[in-house]
């Protein structure tokens, strides 16, 4: 079993489904509206767990009635929870808008997320008995720069989501071994909207790089080695909420347990795509039984969503 530490967020998703996404100063009637636990750390955290990992999640909640639930969420997928810190205040937030194509728009509050500044000594000795860590860019900078620095300096792979899309300083992609950007995110941060020189771009900074493409799968690229296109399982989408964390968090599964770099983007699209088939973000999330039995036999996943 690979283990895995998550530095990163916990939000309560507020989830409102609607027909379609409002325009800029029009209001729409939604037809439902959830609340879901969440947070691309947490998400990630239960995706890798569900995976088949042992994952350990370091971060923040408030001591609201939502950080109690976020707290309880993690545990019941067993992910340990003795480093997640509770602070005075709100827990973060995310505001997601759903439309009947499963696409879908989000603004985060950060709440308690804010206040993740800097590693403990047990968050690094922590950090030091993984595997992997992975990091998103939902807690503030420095602390994600530090977790990366930590865990080159103990050997540690480091995987990071460079989401919300920002500039990343030199620091950290020195200290990543894996970028995982989608493809809005890889031409962010390139200018180059063609994922393949995206991708080229990117290997300047860090030695591999996987580019999710929604859909039409991945595209992964490291240096010395031509590019690899990955195609995704083809299924119909109910929520796409969460499905780039869950590729992640089975990624990072796959990697850790030897899979050459082809099948484990293979059966990371694999748990992404189960994942589509359901509303929510870590509600939906799949179980390693299901995606191994899902990856043997691609062609059960076209059926209608369960």
């Amino acid at each position: 079993m690979t283990s895995i530490v998550v530095l990163g967020s916990t939000n309560m998703d507020l989830v409102a489904y609607v027909p379609r996404a409002p325009a800029l100063g029009e209001t729409v009637t939604g037809r439902s509206f959830r609340t879901i636990p969440g947070g691309k750390g947490a998400n990630q955290a239960v995706a890798a767990a569900r995976a088949g990992a042992e994952v350990a999640m370091i971060g923040a909640i408030g001591t609201d009635g939502f950080g109690a639930q976020l707290r309880a969420t993690l545990e019941h997928c067993a992910v340990d929870t003795d480093l997640l810190r509770t602070v005075e205040g709100p827990s973060g937030t995310a505001h997601i808008v759903v439309d009947d194509e499963g696409g879908n728009a989000i603004v985060v509050v950060p709440g308690a997320n804010g206040t993740v500044t800097s590693l403990t000594h047990g968050d690094e000795a922590l950090i030091g008995t993984a595997d992997t860590l992975l990091l998103q860019l939902e807690l503030p900078l420095p602390v994600v720069v530090e977790g990366a620095a930590t865990a080159r300096r103990l050997g540690v792979r480091t995987v990071l989501t460079p989401s919300p899309a920002q500039p990343l300083p030199p620091e950290l992609l020195a200290a990543t071994d894996l970028l995982v950007p989608n493809e809005h995110e890889a031409a962010a941060l390139t200018g180059l909207a063609d994922p393949r020189a995206a991708a080229e771009a990117l290997l300047r900074d860090v030695p591999e790089v996987v580019i999710t493409l929604g859909a039409a799968g991945s595209l992964y690229a490291a240096r010395g080695a031509e590019p690899v296109a990955v195609p995704a399982p083809r299924v119909r989408a109910v929520d796409t909420t969460g499905a780039g964390d869950t590729f992640v968090g089975a990624l990072a599964v796959a990697l850790g347990e030897g899979r050459p770099a082809p099948e484990a983007l293979a059966w990371a699209q694999t748990a992404a795509a189960l994942s589509v088939r359901r509303e929510g973000a870590s509600t939906s999330m799949p179980y390693r039984v299901d995606i191994e039995a899902a990856f043997r036999s691609p062609d059960s996943m076209e059926a209608d969503p369960v």
